[in-house]
């Protein structure tokens, strides 16, 4: 068959990811969107079930519970958007976690995992500057422990604008990506999950913006020769 032949044939599909099913863990509510929105998008258009945990939220007095009722229900508006099945809330104080007894939060992040049974798990990147998501890191590694009778297959780390890219160099975890999600056909999908959360979403040039977030895709989708895609660190990846 001519190239001719082939080009006339248009763009192929996509191979579908078979992540399964899927919990997005997120230490805070937008961090999914940021991390993964596209590939919740991508899956949940897929036919896979897809679940976030959200680890934390916030409290008084540095929280109002106007403030908390408002990013509850821009989360509701973007994981209906995206595709999520079910929102899981934790409770856990924002910005204290480090405060929370570490065996609590081990407890919860497990008894999830043995609810839901995931074949993959997104999580925060163990490098991030928020101590919150190097300890939502560290908790989800101890519900994901491979010597229960179900355990998650596929375990990927995402990265977070505003946590991920302000770490150390050479003193913490550098954030280099070996696993990329094209997700050309869902960055629009994403973009409008992040909108939903109006509350938390700043101007150019902050990394919280519509454009900023458009051109790290652009950026990773770029290293990969697609339009868009998210990038990944994989932390495990069992085949059976």
């Amino acid at each position: 068959m001519s190239t001719r032949d082939e080009a006339s044939k248009g763009p192929t599909q996509p191979t579908p990811l078979s992540f399964g099913r899927t919990l997005v863990i997120a230490p805070h509510p937008d961090d999914e969107v940021l991390g993964a929105g596209g590939t919740i998008a991508r899956l949940a258009a897929e036919g896979e079930r897809v679940f976030v945990a959200i680890v934390t939220e916030g409290r008084p007095p540095a929280f109002s519970a106007e403030s908390v009722a408002t990013v509850r229900s821009e989360a509701k508006q973007a994981h209906t958007l995206l595709g999520v099945e079910e929102t899981f809330w934790l409770g856990f104080e924002a910005a204290g976690l480090d405060l929370a007894a570490h065996s609590a939060v081990n407890s919860a992040l497990s008894g999830l995992a043995r609810s839901l049974s995931p074949e993959t798990i997104l999580l925060p990147f163990p490098g991030d500057i928020h101590k919150d998501h190097q300890l939502t890191f560290l908790s989800a590694l101890v519900a994901s422990r491979p010597h229960q009778e179900s355990f998650p297959l596929r375990i990927l780390a995402y990265e977070t604008l505003s946590e991920t890219n302000w770490n150390a160099p050479y003193l913490t975890p550098a954030f280099t990506p070996n696993i990329f999600v094209d997700i050309s056909g869902q960055i629009d999908r994403k973009l409008e999950a992040l909108a939903c959360f109006a509350s938390q979403i700043r101007p150019p040039p902050h990394e919280r913006s519509a454009r900023t977030l458009s051109a790290l895709a652009q950026l990773r989708g770029a290293t990969v020769m697609s339009e868009a895609a998210e990038a990944f660190v994989l932390v495990r990846w069992v085949l059976p």
